[in-house]
């Protein structure tokens, strides 16, 4: 028996990217075309991670750097030992979980506002890094999350054509050196654990159902780095803040959850210098790729080059749902599912993009 799944179904670290400007000799051979100079940062480690005041477990993220003139892909850094500890004598090894994402036990360290963190990683050749300390400072509450529809001529697919713009407003404390990030996460129910690669005849993706209930995860994984800080506005209230674009997928509810993070200056000046990395037009004067430190050293060897950031954040969260059953004109363009219910089911696997826990605010 098959049944049909009315609603359609819609990670950040920098990976810099190198461009090409090819300029055609289309005038006399006295002029020499314009030859860049493509630029290598050859292999380095690359680490992301964070600890909050919020329930754990916390996770950190081990790659390593491929050279530009390959895949400019990272590679997954699998069988180091990382140790997650504070300035209060507390500390855990973390698990790793799948390769190259390492993870604390849901019951183990806790993050807790005044105190400071930092990692230590030991890789398989022996190679030992410790990131700073960082401290844990509290984040103001998210006064009030809302959505407004935005129509917009400009695209040609009707997800984005109809969209509801999502903001943010909260109050920023009376002292002076606050720096925020702002991240979603979007929860949908599904009844699909899996989907055929491809459509069928009549337009439908196949799915074999879940055992429990399950819901997929959405989230930003690249170019959407939102961050800001209180050196205009130190005490007063921040209105509109933008988050996201809700796309019109389903004519569905669409439940997002908001986190506003409270994240050092270090942290700040790092994510900032990689929103400009990854904004780079590659235009002419534009400036080339370039290292983006963090606050990761190798202690082992002090000269080599390590990437990315370990970073401690007080969090504030809020969920919205948005109403996308009026205001759209148009299909949805979203998946059509047919779900085959004859075939045995399939477990909802706990992932950063699938998970069998009902999200915290979902019968709100």
């Amino acid at each position: 028996m098959k049944s049909l799944i009315p609603t359609g179904f819609p990670l950040l670290f920098f990976r810099p990217r190198l461009a090409f400007l090819l300029i055609l000799g289309l005038v006399s051979s006295c002029i020499s075309p314009y030859q860049p100079d493509t630029q290598s940062i050859g292999r380095a480690l690359v680490v992301e991670g964070l600890i909050t005041d919020q329930p754990g477990p916390y996770a950190v993220n081990l790659t390593q750097t491929a050279d530009y003139t390959y895949s400019g892909l990272n590679l997954l850094v699998s069988g180091a030992t990382v140790t997650l500890s504070d300035n209060a004598g507390n500390q855990e090894v973390l698990r790793e979980a799948s390769p190259g994402y390492y993870q604390t036990a849901a019951t183990g360290i806790r993050g807790t506002v005044g105190r400071s963190y930092k990692i230590a990683i030991r890789t398989t050749d022996g190679k030992q890094y410790e990131s700073s300390l960082e401290v844990l400072k509290t984040a103001p509450p998210i006064s009030q999350l809302s959505y407004e529809y935005q129509y917009n001529t400009a695209s040609f697919e009707n997800d984005k054509r109809n969209t509801w713009a999502v903001y943010l407003d909260t109050k920023d404390p009376e002292t002076p050196g606050d720096y925020y990030r702002w991240v979603w996460k979007n929860y949908e129910f599904t009844a699909a654990c899996q989907l055929s690669p491809n459509i069928n005849s009549e337009g439908y993706y196949m799915g074999l159902p879940c055992c429990t209930d399950c819901w997929d995860i959405n989230q930003c994984y690249s170019n959407c780095i939102n961050i800001s800080s209180d050196a205009a506005i130190n005490g007063k209230a921040i209105s509109r803040q933008y988050i996201m674009s809700v796309p019109f997928t389903s004519r569905g509810m669409y439940y997002v959850e908001v986190e506003q993070q409270s994240i050092s200056p270090g942290a700040y000046q790092f994510f900032n210098s990689v929103k400009k990395l990854v904004n780079n037009t590659g235009g002419l004067f534009d400036a080339a790729p370039a290292a983006v430190g963090g606050n990761i050293k190798c202690t082992s060897n002090p000269g080599e080059v390590v990437y990315g950031y370990f970073g401690a954040a007080g969090v504030s969260v809020m969920a919205l749902k948005v109403d996308r059953s009026k205001e759209a004109v148009g299909i949805p363009n979203g998946k059509n599912i047919l779900l085959d219910n004859l075939a045995p089911c399939l477990a909802c696997e706990n992932s950063i993009y699938r998970t069998p826990n009902k999200p915290r605010f979902w019968d709100q």
